[in-house]
C-alpha cells in the first residue's frame, strides 16, 4: 500500500497517483461507452410508446382477466406434448454428450491434438445457437411439429451436458484409475470401473438439472411451429384470445414450477 508524507506526517493511501489515475480513466471509458450505447438506442426507439406502454398493459390486464377456465381442457394434450419433448430431448442429448465428453476430457481423449479440438469444436457449436433457432432450422428441414421440437432441444442441451461432464471427468480421483490399471485391466475396463462411478452423480445432477431447463425452454418452442403448448399461445396470441393466453401462461407456470420441484427433490437425494 503506497504511502505519502505530509507535512512530516504519513498519509496511507489506497492507490498510488499511477494507479488512481488508470482507475479514473476506466470509469470515464465506461461511462462515455454507456453514453454512446444509450444514444444508439435511444435513435431506434419509438419512446411514445415506451411512455404509453402502461396504458396498453392496463389494458391487456383487463382484457386478460379473469383467465378462460374452460380452456382448460384443450390445453392436456398441449402441455403433455411440452414434457415430451423436454424429455425426449434431454435423453437424446445426454446419449450424444457422453461419448463428446469422453472425447473432450484430457484424460481420457485417444488425441489431444485432433479428437479434442473436434469433441470442443461439437460443445461450443451447439450450446452457442439458442433453440429457438435450431427449431426453426429444424422446421424448414424436417417440417414442423413435436418431432423438431425434440431435436432442437437435444442439440441444443448437447453442448451443456457434454461440458459440465467432461469437466467432471477431468476431476476425477486418479488413484483409483491407477489402481484398477494396475490390475492388468484393459482401456473399456478402466472407465468401466474406474471412471464411471466417480462421475455417475454428476452425470445423474447434470441429467436432472438439464431437464428442468429444457421444460422452460420447449413452453416457447410452439411459438416458431415446433409442437407444444408454445402453439396454442400463438395461436391465442394470433387472436387477440387474451382471456385464453392468461390462462395459458398460468399453466406454463404451473409446469414450470412442478419441474423446478421435481428437479430439486431429485438433485437432493443424488446429493
Amino acid at each position: 500500500m503506497p504511502v505519502s508524507e505530509t507535512g512530516g506526517l504519513k498519509v496511507w493511501q489506497r492507490r498510488t497517483q499511477r494507479e488512481s489515475q488508470t482507475h479514473w480513466l476506466m470509469w470515464l471509458t465506461g461511462v462515455a461507452v454507456f453514453a454512446y450505447c444509450w444514444q444508439q438506442i435511444s435513435q431506434a426507439t419509438t419512446w411514445f410508446f415506451v411512455w404509453d406502454a402502461p396504458r396498453i398493459a392496463g389494458d391487456i390486464w383487463t382484457r386478460a382477466t379473469p383467465p378462460r377456465w374452460e380452456y382448460i381442457t384443450q390445453l392436456g394434450k398441449p402441455i403433455w406434448d411440452t414434457i415430451n419433448i423436454a424429455t425426449l430431448g434431454t435423453i437424446l442429448a445426454l446419449l450424444m454428450a457422453v461419448p463428446v465428453a469422453f472425447l473432450a476430457a484430457r484424460n481420457t481423449t485417444p488425441s489431444a491434438l485432433f479428437i479434442r479440438p473436434v469433441a470442443l469444436l461439437i460443445i461450443v457449436s451447439t450450446r452457442s445457437i439458442n433453440s429457438l433457432i435450431w427449431a426453426l432450422l429444424l422446421i424448414a428441414i424436417i417440417g414442423p411439429g413435436v418431432f423438431a421440437g425434440v431435436i432442437a432441444i437435444a442439440i441444443r442441451s448437447i453442448g451443456f451436458c457434454a461440458k459440465l461432464l467432461y469437466e467432471a471427468i477431468e476431476e476425477i480421483d486418479a488413484t483409483q484409475v491407477e489402481a484398477v490399471t494396475a490390475t492388468g485391466a484393459s482401456r473399456w475396463q478402466v472407465m468401466a470401473y474406474g471412471i464411471v462411478p466417480q462421475i455417475l452423480p454428476a452425470f445423474a445432477g447434470i441429467a436432472v438439472f438439464r431437464w428442468d431447463i429444457n421444460i422452460r425452454e420447449s413452453t416457447v418452442l410452439g411459438l416458431v411451429g415446433a409442437g407444444g403448448i408454445g402453439l396454442q399461445l400463438s395461436a391465442s396470441l394470433n387472436v387477440l384470445a387474451w382471456p385464453q393466453v392468461s390462462l395459458i401462461l398460468l399453466v406454463i407456470l404451473a409446469a414450470v414450477v412442478i419441474s423446478e420441484w421435481v428437479s430439486a427433490k431429485v438433485r437432493g437425494a443424488i446429493i
